[in-house]
């Protein structure tokens, strides 16, 4: 990583970090004042400002309501105060969601109604929109003394503060119409003594909604107190869901019906009396349940008793979210009051649906925000070897002019190479020289992670996808939105996961474990493998389409033996960051030892004259390098047979054997064969049954190796 991207992503995590802090300090307001005392003391975080101004539409005057918070102004003045829509900064942004930056408001023409107060020494702004997903609020205005103080402000940054901001204030505001619907019934339980246990049902319901924004525990809660007044044997919410344009059951309270209705069932729009609620956004009420007359998709519903039921849409905003449904034992059993009385409830959970939906994409966004830095901690904590791309060979060259070439598209790359060769340190200069360098750069060992949980570590799952899921987690592919994953060993990929790999390949789109939500991310995909993939695919071991997807533009990374001209310049890099680390002088390297270096074949490639250097640097008892020439054979000597040439395969076995030999064969362990060899002891027993290594039965008392 260079130390622009260094600097940029450490810029990234402090703005995250506080963008978190500013998310939990305002998530406890309730209301418009408490969350403007709240912004006016923790925004100066992000931006210097002297006036801080928050302007709210008010459709009705179509005017924009302004508010200052936390200055002299705010105090001195009659607030809030309205100004026009048309001719002012505040309207232009509002009307245009587009952010706006002014150098000295006394140049500007546009607005005749710039001027904030007779008085006020402003001269600079910036003013940014409140949208949220569903209305445009208002704008965010920042204001100061200087002239041009917003000019290399980070505006990409100050939108996304600005987005958390308009969430916080629509809920304010929903929470303010919220306690205004409480007192209105509050009247009129005054008013109609005969309607005082509903009105205080509704009120009980109302509470609910405030405290509870997990869907089954408010339901519960509603169910509890709704029968106090209306006896009921069952109460389910379901809720849209677009991907299948069906209901799909989110909470319910039926004791008799665990086994028979779960959670995540779909139900049809067509010819179910939820769906006909939601569809004709009117209350439908079905009495008289007969098995006879009933779709499958309510016939168990019916078997277990029930009789009658009253399904209301839940509206809120103009919009249909779904269905809040009750069923009774017996027939008949809803009058018109029951329904005027569901209707309100339904009312009052739309809205407890609506916020539930809105804190649920603010959590993903905490909770994405929450592991790019955890990412990002782990990233700069990693061993920084192989940071810099060591060497001048011909065949190097020719590999970084292709990394130039393919690094400025979007296409896949795919990098061929032997062990130890250095892939990822070709898939990180893709990612540098891209235009995706300002964002996440992430790895995925298809080969370290175990089989049954590679699918969620790409993909992510849900809470229950799967035993032992007890939260959300978002996948690797979504925490490189925007960026680069780098898929290493993507030979190992099983392939029933491969389709969902050639998916999110072609369509950039995924479902969680668990879920059904179609997640869309913009992802640069570079993957690497040390195996023969078109021979994989002959075997029908790896899917063909994800073979021509993934090898669009494909990088062959040469091993170290064919560039025999960089191990110089190699070994003085690896001798003198270990002595440096090892607070080691070494002044010298023996030609005879570099000669031995140079022509030894290396079927570890660099990853083994990495270990070897530091093994050296270990043992070294002087200021010259002291090398055990003993391990080395040059490649003259260890690629001849009396045949002729021997293979590689043939001289990694003898290699192997000479380091097992060593250490009386102990695989494991600081001094053991694979730390010795530089691998993961893993790798090396799949190594030594690939190539039919095993111990001779003279030195073994059993069938297990030596730990």
């Amino acid at each position: 990583m260079t130390e622009s991207t260094a600097e940029t992503a450490d810029l990234r995590l402090r703005q995250y970090e506080m963008l978190l802090g500013l998310s939990k300090a305002i998530a406890k307001d309730r209301n418009l004042s408490e969350l403007f005392d709240d912004l006016a003391d923790h925004l100066h975080e992000f931006i210097d400002f002297r006036v801080l101004q928050v302007s709210l539409h008010h459709g009705a005057k179509n005017v924009m309501r302004l508010h200052f918070l936390g200055t002299a102004m705010a105090a001195e003045q009659q607030f809030p105060i309205d100004v026009p829509v048309e001719g002012s900064i505040t309207g232009w942004v509002w009307r245009n969601q587009q952010p706006l930056v002014t150098r000295d408001v006394k140049q500007e023409t546009r607005f005749p109604n710039a001027k904030l107060l007779p008085d006020a020494p402003l001269t600079s702004a910036c003013v940014l929109p409140l949208t949220t997903a569903h209305q445009q609020l208002g704008v965010l205005s920042f204001w100061s003394g200087k002239i041009g103080a917003y000019d290399q402000l980070d505006l990409e940054f100050a939108q996304l503060v600005a987005a958390e901001i308009a969430v916080a204030v629509e809920n304010a505001l929903y929470f303010e119409e919220a306690q205004s619907y409480q007192k209105q019934l509050s009247k009129e339980r005054d008013q109609l003594a005969h309607e005082r246990d509903r009105s205080r049902l509704l009120l009980e319901v109302n509470n609910m909604l405030v405290s509870n924004l997990n869907l089954q525990a408010l339901l519960s809660a509603i169910s509890t107190s709704l029968r106090t007044v209306m006896p009921h044997d069952a109460v389910a919410i379901s809720l849209y869901d677009p991907s299948s344009n069906m209901l799909r059951v989110s909470a319910q309270d039926f004791p008799q019906l665990q086994n028979d209705v779960r959670d995540g069932e779909l139900l049809p729009l067509e010819g179910h009396p939820a769906g006909r609620a939601f569809t004709t956004r009117q209350v439908v009420l079905s009495n008289d349940l007969s098995l006879e007359a009933l779709p499958p998709s309510m016939s168990r519903i019916a078997a277990i008793g029930v009789k009658s039921t009253c399904d209301v849409p839940l509206i809120f905003d103009n919009r249909v979210l779904g269905v809040l449904g009750i069923g009774r034992l017996h027939e008949n059993a809803f009058t018109s009051d029951d329904v005027d009385l569901l209707t309100q409830i339904a009312n009052q959970v739309a809205l407890a649906v609506e916020n539930a939906l809105a804190f649920h994409e603010i959590d993903e966004l905490k909770n994405k925000l929450e592991e790019e830095k955890l990412y990002l901690e782990e990233s700069t904590q990693t061993d920084p070897n192989f940071q810099d791309i060591i060497g001048e060979s011909q065949a190097l060259k020719h590999v970084l002019q292709q990394v130039e070439t393919v690094a400025g598209t979007n296409s896949t790359v795919l990098i061929f190479g032997e062990t130890g060769t250095g892939k990822e340190l070709i898939a990180r200069a893709i990612h540098n020289l891209s235009p995706r360098r300002e964002r996440t750069f992430v790895k995925v060992n298809c080969a370290a992670i175990p089989t049954g949980l590679l699918e969620s570590e790409m993909f992510g799952h849900e809470r229950g996808a799967f035993t032992g899921a007890i939260a959300q987690r978002i996948g690797r592919f979504e925490l490189a939105h925007r960026g680069t994953i780098f898929l290493d060993e993507v030979s190992d990929v099983p392939l029933d996961v491969q389709p969902k790999l050639l998916r999110v390949l072609q369509e950039q789109e995924f479902e969680r474990l668990g879920s059904s939500r179609t997640t869309k991310v913009d992802v640069r995909v570079v993957a690497a493998t040390n195996i023969d993939l078109a021979g994989m695919v002959a075997e029908k071991k790896f899917r063909s389409d994800l073979y021509y997807r993934l090898n669009v533009f494909p990088i062959t990374v040469p091993p170290l033996r064919e560039r025999p001209e960089d191990i110089p310049q190699l070994v003085h890099f690896f001798a003198s960051k270990f002595a440096l680390r090892m607070k080691k002088q070494i002044q010298r390297i023996p030609a005879r030892a570099m000669a031995a270096l140079t022509a030894y074949a290396w079927p570890g490639n660099i990853r083994e004259l990495q270990n070897l250097i530091e093994r050296a640097i270990i043992l070294s008892r002087g200021t010259a390098l002291e090398i055990s020439l003993a391990e080395l054979r040059p490649s003259s000597e260890a690629t001849t047979t009396s045949a002729g040439a021997e293979t590689l395969e043939a001289v990694e076995r003898e290699h192997i054997l000479q380091v097992l030999d060593e250490t009386k064969w102990v695989l494991g362990g600081a001094a053991g064969a694979a730390a010795r060899l530089g691998l993961p002891r893993t790798t090396l027993i799949n190594k030594m049954r690939k190539l039919a290594i095993s111990r001779p039965s003279s030195d073994r008392n059993n069938e297990e190796l030596t730990i």
